[in-house]
């Protein structure tokens, strides 16, 4: 827990960048990063002795002493392009646990916290790290994906993000498929505000809105609708997959992806499933249980269940697509 809240400090301080960049010394790297040497100095120290970073002769006094990133440790900690890149989740867990104090109130009393409760460190985290999968293999996963539309959509169409967060699927699809008109929505004021910002820095022209996928303003508009990695997260999912389904328009298709859990409950489980059941105590359920009447489904939302919610919103085909992913299952859903 000490080294992923260390991490979380030198992502937020610069302090890996300036690492990757080759300032070695206590002095160079606080003069780079606007940090006071002393507690500059105990972070280093802590990421040396914990193996994180490398320190050229413990022996010498400590403004002699020069650190630097092991070979290949930039790509997990800097570059964020890489499909390694990791430092974001240590980001998004402290935004996890800091509403933890509520959390335990819930279980007290069953109800739910608000999205807006998980502050920027959660959503830019949690938007960062589905970011290296969007920007390293989504459009390749398109391409696998519903037959047909990729080849429609690069002449043109319109695409439907459904609860895009931060906006980076949207981003990459828009990059993917620039002939086609993209919109990003969600119901989060704050991730939305975050997306526009990330457009702008992208130096994409994308229309992002607050708005909900049922509205009857959006209905029969789009060929292809997206909903990545947040069924889970809906209180009354086959309401929501029911609005996905108004946007359709004739021959549309639903993409959706969810975690991949096992089909079905056993344990012990392995390291994806842990992962996704940590979630789910801290975030997913509560997230899920905040407008009543709830599924209350949390994050470990199995095929079968999320076949049962298509079949009720009104699909009639469901199929799981065959795309090899160690954290999500895809899902192509139609009439």
């Amino acid at each position: 827990m000490a080294d992923v809240y260390t991490v979380y400090m030198g992502d937020r301080l610069d302090l890996y960048e300036a690492l990757a960049k080759g300032q070695g010394t206590e002095a160079e790297i606080a003069a780079a990063t606007n940090t006071n040497r002393r507690y500059l100095r105990e972070w280093l120290e802590q990421q040396a002795v914990t193996g994180i970073i490398e320190v050229d002769d413990p022996s010498k006094p400590p403004d002699e002493r020069r650190y630097r990133l092991p070979d290949g440790y930039a790509e997990v900690l800097v570059d964020r392009d890489e499909p390694s890149y990791m430092t974001a989740f240590a980001r998004m867990m402290a935004g996890l646990v800091r509403p933890l104090p509520r959390v335990l109130k819930a279980f007290r009393t069953g109800d739910g916290l608000p999205y807006a409760d998980f502050d920027s460190d959660f959503l830019e985290g949690q938007g960062d790290m589905n970011r290296v999968q969007f920007v390293n293999s989504l459009g390749l996963r398109l391409d696998a994906g519903p037959s047909g539309r990729h080849e429609r959509l690069q002449a043109g169409g319109r695409i439907a993000d459904v609860a895009c967060g931060t906006g980076w699927s949207t981003i990459v699809l828009a990059a993917a498929y620039p002939n086609a008109d993209v919109d990003g929505l969600d119901l989060d004021e704050g991730s939305i505000g975050l997306a526009k910002e990330n457009a702008a820095q992208e130096g994409m022209d994308i229309s992002f809105e607050v708005r909900d996928a049922a509205d009857p303003g959006l209905s029969g508009r789009y060929d292809l609708v997206t909903c990545f990695e947040a069924v889970h997260d809906m209180s009354r999912p086959v309401e929501s997959l029911r609005g996905m389904r108004s946007l359709l328009a004739e021959d549309g298709v639903l993409l959706i992806a969810d975690e991949n859990v096992a089909e079905q409950f056993t344990a012990p489980g392995d390291e994806v499933e842990r992962l996704m059941y940590g979630f789910s105590v801290f975030h997913c359920l509560a997230v899920g249980l905040k407008e009543q009447p709830s599924a209350a489904t949390g994050t470990a939302t199995r095929p079968d269940t999320l076949r049962r919610y298509a079949e009720e919103a009104g699909f009639t085909r469901f199929e799981i697509l065959p795309i090899e992913n160690d954290f999500w299952r895809f899902y192509r859903l139609e009439d």
